[in-house]
């Protein structure tokens, strides 16, 4: 893998599996099929960030059908990587594939064919994907699988819009080459396939197991604990018509995807912030 950004190599036991790159500073995506080589006992795999830096993870979530997986990296903390914005792709779009298996080999860049088409991937769903141009005749594009698919121009920040998923053989060859077209998943549709960025996940598991009620304070009046009690159920009720309004924006395109699954999180977390430090007894 060539090094210098979000996209990474997944690794288990030193074996290479295959490619993928950052959602967020927890999560990676990658294409299911990458993870063909992963011990059927044993989710946990090695990610090489760059800067010849490697941190922990498992596969957390598999969506068969969209060949598609997501892995939770085991200490977020270990990754100080700035992490892409998500975007839409249009017709006639240049894009560029900065993920490299090796050194030597080809950066991939093109146009973008379809922004949006419906695909059945190998993996038997259909997915949302982007039909791709590739300007590199390569015949064989293995390897590249599981890397991102930028917007190709010369902005100062990447912005991605899909995974590379799927290589098309040309029709006319006889020794099974690829065409220069290629198939990619939309960012969009590969995040509504995992549950981890679904609303009641983020509260699921932002919410602290719960302690041992404290000792009831003979002093404080019923009435002020139903107060508490309504206030708390107010901010936590405000909390989630926030993120089910922040779902409902990134659906509708008004916010790209990536930064939605951010603000949920970070929206969630208030609201258990509040509950612990404002109304967090019974």
């Amino acid at each position: 893998m060539t090094r210098g950004g979000y996209w990474v190599d997944l690794r288990q036991s030193r074996r290479r599996l295959g490619a993928g790159f950052l959602l967020t500073r927890r999560y990676v995506l990658t294409a299911l099929h990458c993870l063909q080589g992963l011990d059927p006992l044993d989710d946990a795999v090695e990610i090489d960030l760059t800067g010849e830096r490697s941190v922990r993870g498992h596969v957390c979530e598999r969506a068969k059908d969209a060949d598609l997986a997501l892995i939770e990296i085991a200490d977020p903390q270990d990754v100080p990587l700035p992490v892409p914005t998500a975007g839409l792709a249009k017709r006639g779009d240049r894009w560029s594939g900065p993920y490299r298996p090796a050194p030597g080999d080809a950066k991939l860049t093109g146009s973008v064919d379809d922004g949006g088409t419906r695909h059945m991937c190998e993996g038997g769903g259909v997915i949302e994907a982007l039909q791709l141009t590739a300007d590199q005749h390569l015949g064989d594009y293995s390897g590249y699988s599981g890397g991102p698919v930028e917007r190709g121009t010369d902005e100062r920040e990447p912005t991605v819009l899909g995974i590379l998923l799927e290589q098309i053989l040309d029709r006319h060859s006889t020794e099974q080459r690829a065409a220069n077209v290629l198939i990619a998943a939309t960012i969009g549709d590969a995040l509504r396939r995992f549950d981890r960025f679904d609303v009641g996940h983020l509260i699921d598991v932002l919410r602290p197991p719960s302690e041992t009620p404290a000792a009831p304070r003979w002093e404080e009046k019923e009435e002020d604990k139903k107060t508490e009690r309504t206030e708390r159920s107010e901010r936590i009720a405000g909390g989630e018509s926030l993120l089910l309004a922040l779902r409902q924006w990134s659906e509708r395109g008004l916010i790209d995807a990536t930064q939605a699954a951010e603000l949920r999180s970070r929206v969630a977390q208030r609201v258990i912030d509040g509950e612990l430090e404002g109304g967090g007894r019974a």
